[in-house]
């Protein structure tokens, strides 16, 4: 990897979301990215680029909130592994639900739809990405952690009484 800036001021500059750098990465390192996800694992071109854009934007996420305090020593290696775990989570995922479950599923996901964006983001950072509180108050810029809280218990609650109406209607 070849940078003009050291790594230091890469960091910092991704913390106040200049992100130039993972520009100017994807540019250089497509080619080689693609080549590599044919070889290990299939994927044609379009597919890999997609893959190292998703993978470049989870890295940029983890550099904002904190979770990366300092550039792997081997950058290019340390994004072909978080793609690598990409790939093998989604092919643990590809088993069919059964079909009840899947209506379910994508009942509540309607539900969930006619929330407020606010709400489905909070929901969507505590329960699918698995943030804590104090993250949730960070990426959403609310006071502490206890709003945070508060606001989940507001989104659930608001999805709750959305399912109750939505079933009496029905009955």
């Amino acid at each position: 990897m070849n940078t003009s800036q050291p790594l230091a001021e890469v960091l910092t500059s991704l913390r106040v979301g200049n992100q130039s750098f993972l520009v100017s990465f994807y540019e250089q390192n497509r080619g080689l990215f693609a080549r590599w996800a044919r070889r290990q694992h299939n994927l044609a071109p379009a597919a890999a680029h997609e893959l190292l854009r998703t993978v470049l934007v989870e890295f940029y996420d983890q550099v904002a909130d904190g979770r990366i305090t300092k550039l792997p020593p081997d950058l290019r290696a340390y994004l072909y592994g978080m793609a690598g775990e990409h790939l093998a989570a989604a092919g643990r995922t590809t088993a069919e639900l059964p079909m009840a479950e899947a209506s379910r599923r994508k009942y509540l996901l309607g539900l969930f739809r006619q929330l407020s964006t606010d709400c489905q983001k909070v929901l969507m950072y505590f329960y699918f990405r698995g943030y804590n509180f104090e993250k949730v108050a960070g990426k959403m810029g609310f006071a502490n952690s206890t709003v945070a809280r508060i606001q989940k218990a507001g989104c659930l609650r608001q999805l709750y009484e959305l399912r109750l109406r939505n079933e009496s209607a029905s009955a």
